[in-house]
């Protein structure tokens, strides 16, 4: 089943957080950051986020170099804890779940994903291991943030998924409450919305990287 999946979809095989996965999502849009990329200001005018997250890209590309982002302490526990939100979640669902390196958006260069897993034949899964405030938030049916509704739409886009399950996992609440898990569905619109918000994002990368070369390239000759 994953191996039909796999073989539909652009991948860079690498285990993620390696330094070859590191390597392979190095100047390009992801995931992650796609609510910055589609954020917006006053007056619809560039957002202080989006303009952060391009300076970021803009010295990768140059660079050749990682900008290192902040982890937090529940961050890392949270990534600790993932492969047991992961089994768990198998356990209650029975779906077949694969780990996967960086996809790369079907028709745009410079853009990807990294799901946390694929799931079954058409989903992916994203597990959040998030602190007890938050977690009894989503077992109350809080709204999920915009950042990761552009997140796994963005995921979706990049694997040609049809849902995500968006899992909250906390392992001390009661075995019953432990897992929450909330089925998001394709959103053509917001993916059209941030795949044209990408493309436009990706032309000021490339725009700022060509300009800072030009300049160097002018005082090196001067």
């Amino acid at each position: 089943m994953f191996q039909d999946r796999m073989k539909a979809l652009r991948i860079i095989e690498c285990v993620q957080n390696s330094d070859e996965w590191i390597a392979a999502r190095l100047g390009k849009a992801t995931a992650s950051r796609i609510s910055d990329v589609m954020a917006s200001g006053k007056g619809g005018a560039p957002s202080a986020s989006r303009a952060r997250y391009l300076a970021e890209l803009v010295l990768e590309r140059i660079t050749g170099e990682r900008q290192e982002g902040f982890t937090s302490k529940a961050m890392q526990i949270g990534h600790e804890r993932e492969p047991e939100a992961a089994a768990r979640y198998k356990f209650e669902t029975g779906i077949d779940l694969c780990e996967v390196g960086f996809v790369l958006h079907p028709t745009i260069e410079g853009a990807g994903a990294s799901p946390d897993r694929l799931a079954g034949p058409d989903g992916i899964a994203q597990f959040k291991c998030p602190d007890a405030h938050t977690h009894l938030a989503y077992l109350r049916g809080e709204t999920l943030p915009r950042a990761y509704v552009c997140q796994v739409q963005w995921e979706m886009a990049c694997t040609k998924s049809l849902w995500c399950d968006f899992v909250s996992y906390h392992p001390k609440f009661p075995i019953g409450k432990r897992l929450h898990i909330r089925r998001i569905k394709r959103d053509p619109a917001i993916i059209v919305e941030a795949e044209s918000a990408v493309r436009a994002f990706l032309t000021d990368v490339e725009r700022a990287v060509a300009e800072l070369l030009a300049d160097e390239a002018g005082e090196v000759a001067a």
